[in-house]
């Protein structure tokens, strides 16, 4: 409750600045609340009142979100689980890892325009190739984390290699691996909007651009804060999938994911 309070008050204050500077780059929450309601629910009582902005932008940019996002999972889970049981193998790969790691997405968007063209594929790409990294290092972390005991324990009632990956490694590595799609999915949020910026036709940062290059700074910032309260909610429903996936786990403090 208390959160909210402050959250309101800086609200109630950034009204109040917004409007004693009159600074049209900074608009009043309110004006942009109001302009936001224009741009995404003036449409026809048939698509109730949702207007194209939605179907045609902000719907397919979460597509594409979730899509590169899931896919980067998919893909850093198994190879972290594995390359975290193997040692030898990880010393290996560990410096090719980390040099691809060091190369931002961003800069890789002319490179990605070229090999797929403008549309959804890039864009997907865009977001798998920056949100891979912090799910496979991580997952590779979690993975190494297996006791000795647990080891050991294993060996001695010779269970099988599946029920050992995914009865012993997979729920010891579960907090690294949270960690990492955490850490994935507010990067996938910004190359989201990166990948929209340059060589897009659609989508929130196509939106954004555009209403910043026409002058329409209310309609710039209502696109902006949408990103935010995006992030935000992205963030709060991952959080409660951990907590319900970590329930049972020692070490796991719900604390934390509060203060984060």
């Amino acid at each position: 409750m208390r959160r909210w309070l402050v959250f309101i008050a800086f609200l109630v204050l950034w009204q109040l600045a917004t409007v004693r500077a009159g600074n049209p780059y900074f608009p009043p929450p309110l004006e942009i609340a109001k302009t936001a309601g224009q741009v995404w629910f003036t449409g026809p009582a048939s698509h109730l009142f949702v207007t194209d902005a939605v179907t045609g932008d902000v719907l397919p940019s979460l597509g594409r979100l979730a899509l590169g996002w899931l896919i980067a999972v998919a893909v850093g889970v198994p190879i972290g689980l594995a390359l975290g049981r193997s040692p030898l193998v990880t010393d290996y790969v560990s410096t090719m890892f980390f040099f691809a790691r060091s190369v931002p997405a961003t800069l890789l968007v002319p490179v990605f325009l070229v090999m797929f063209g403008i549309g959804p594929r890039m864009e997907i790409v865009t977001i798998l190739w920056g949100t891979v990294w912090p799910i496979l290092l991580n997952t590779i972390d979690g993975a190494r984390s297996v006791d000795d005991v647990k080891l050991d324990t294993s060996r001695a009632f010779r269970i099988s290699r599946p029920h050992w990956v995914f009865g012993v490694v997979l729920p010891a590595a579960l907090p690294k691996v949270f960690a990492g799609m955490r850490l994935a999915l507010s990067i996938a949020v910004i190359l989201m909007i990166v990948s929209e910026l340059t060589g897009a036709d659609s989508g929130i940062g196509f939106r954004m651009i555009t209403a910043q290059g026409g002058s329409q700074l209310t309609e710039m910032w209502v696109w902006i804060v949408l990103v935010s309260v995006l992030g935000y909610l992205s963030n709060l429903l991952l959080t409660a999938v951990e907590r319900r996936a970590l329930a049972w786990h020692p070490g796991f403090r719900p604390d934390k994911l509060d203060a984060g």
